[in-house]
């Protein structure tokens, strides 16, 4: 018969706190989430004919380093181009107001995130202000496609061109 004592209840009940204090801070990880630390960020807005897999939540990055997040994601009703919010860190408020937003992917099948590429305009950006160059996310799979059934049919039709001119000039047989 074993005895219980104090001390080893108090391990198994430091391991299962120390266990879920790891879970929790794996499922905030895992969905872009913030502590809330560093707090005091503003807010941009950019326009976008296509975004294609982005998301909220996802990062905004410049130069591969994450400087906030997207916020919300809102279709414009009237020129129906989407209209990304960008919720930066408050330490990054001194952006160039000539700042360019475009929407990449990590990788081939990675996520999307935005890219900013400061300018050189001595004016900077302030809460609430639209970045007014964007670049639209590339489809990759639409790429592929035009790549795959134009090549083809562009080196189908010069290879007919190049016969059709070297036989009106020979005599048939």
């Amino acid at each position: 018969m074993a005895i219980r004592g104090p001390r080893l209840e108090f391990a198994v009940g430091a391991f299962l706190l120390l266990a879920l204090a790891s879970l929790l801070v794996l499922a905030v990880a895992s969905t872009n989430q913030r502590f809330g630390l560093g707090g005091g960020g503003y807010e941009l807005t950019a326009r976008f004919s296509q975004i294609g897999q982005l998301r909220p939540q996802a990062p905004v990055k410049i130069g591969g380093v994450v400087v906030g997040q997207v916020a919300d994601i809102q279709l414009d009703p009237v020129k129906y181009d989407s209209i990304v919010s960008l919720k930066l860190d408050g330490k990054f408020v001194d952006l160039p107001a000539d700042t360019s937003a475009s929407i990449l992917t990590a990788g081939l099948l990675g996520e999307s995130y935005i890219s900013l590429q400061p300018g050189g305009d001595p004016d900077v950006l302030a809460n609430g202000d639209e970045i007014v160059f964007t670049q639209s996310s590339v489809d990759l799979i639409q790429l592929v496609g035009k790549y795959m059934f134009s090549g083809a049919g562009n080196s189908a039709e010069a290879s007919s061109e190049s016969n059709d001119s070297t036989d009106a000039g020979t005599p048939a047989y």
